[in-house]
């Protein structure tokens, strides 16, 4: 079906929402952002570190075993949030960890996470890094971009201590992959949520737009990009860090954040967590299976943006 072929329900003539990962997030930087969200009518999805772990953690942030936190989190839930999984821990967490991790989250919020996105630092991430892509896509990857991210993956490595992909494909429904410089997610990714073959331990793929921080987030859905995807009728699913400081001005929100969400509620969109969009479109479309000549088209794109960031760089 074609991506201007959807129908969103109650009539929305677009769709959005958020998936923000947990880095950096405490009671400090993640209440204010949620309180505007509601306030403004949206519901989106908020990962969770449910256990502390063991080892060091390269990028930290409060995780479930912080009681008030968790409180926090649940409140959210009650409010229509979803919770979703970023890894067990913010550290490396071998596969006894993450079937800790699992049932304590299980325990919390009365289910195993529908959605996960992989902790990039974390060893036990599921196909990340270089196994990301196939053939001459990951030939370039390994040696311009990803020479110092190798063993990222091990979490599908039946190999390693910190495999758990059989557990992700028993619990979690969908995990986020490639993520593209358009707002208008579902048209970079017109398959999504699809299952790829040659990643098994995933159940299905979903992407996601650029906006890891404040600046990237507001390019994206800057005005005219807002109006591009309402007239598209396409869905955006924003990839972002509400925890990292950029997304405030001293104690307040950032302000060009705030116009531009409190533009965009305006536009009437269907503003619900990822996990419902996803399933949303699964009764649209059924459930794609990616073929090669998609998986190349998914790669090409990304990688090819990738490339263009690099050489930006100082």
């Amino acid at each position: 079906m074609p991506v201007h072929a959807i129908r969103w329900p109650e009539g929305k003539r677009f769709a959005f929402t958020i998936f923000d990962d947990t880095d950096r997030t405490n009671l400090e930087r993640g209440p204010d952002v949620y309180a505007l969200l509601r306030d403004l009518g949206m519901r989106t999805t908020k990962s969770v570190w449910p256990i502390r772990g063991q080892g060091d953690a390269p990028i930290g942030g409060a995780t479930c075993e912080d009681q008030a936190y968790l409180e926090w989190a649940l409140g959210l839930q009650r409010d229509g949030f979803e919770i979703a999984f970023h890894n067990a821990a913010p550290a490396s967490s071998p596969r006894r960890e993450v079937e800790r991790g699992l049932e304590v989250f299980r325990n919390q919020f009365g289910a195993y996470p529908k959605v996960h996105t992989n902790h990039g630092a974390n060893l036990d991430a599921l196909y990340w890094g270089a196994a990301r892509l196939t053939g001459p896509q990951r030939w370039v990857y390994e040696r311009v971009i990803g020479h110092r991210r190798k063993g990222r993956d091990a979490g599908t490595d039946p190999d390693s201590v910190y495999f758990w992909g059989d557990l992700a494909q028993a619990h979690i429904t969908y995990v986020r992959n490639f993520v593209y410089h358009d707002i208008d997610t579902l048209a970079c990714c017109p398959f999504m949520p699809y299952h790829d073959p040659a990643r098994p331990f995933v159940n299905f793929w979903f992407a996601s737009s650029e906006g890891a921080d404040r600046p990237a987030f507001c390019r994206t859905i800057r005005e005219e990009n807002q109006d591009r995807l309402e007239e598209a009728g396409g869905a955006c699913i924003m990839y972002t860090h509400f925890g990292v400081p950029d997304f405030r001005d001293g104690k307040r929100l950032h302000p060009r954040f705030v116009e531009l969400m409190t533009r965009l509620a305006e536009k009437g969109g269907w503003f619900v967590p990822v996990g419902e969009l996803l399933d949303h479109l699964r009764t649209q479309r059924g459930d794609p299976v990616l073929t090669p000549a998609s998986r190349r088209m998914l790669e090409r794109r990304w990688l090819l943006e990738r490339l263009v960031r690099a050489r930006r760089r100082p």
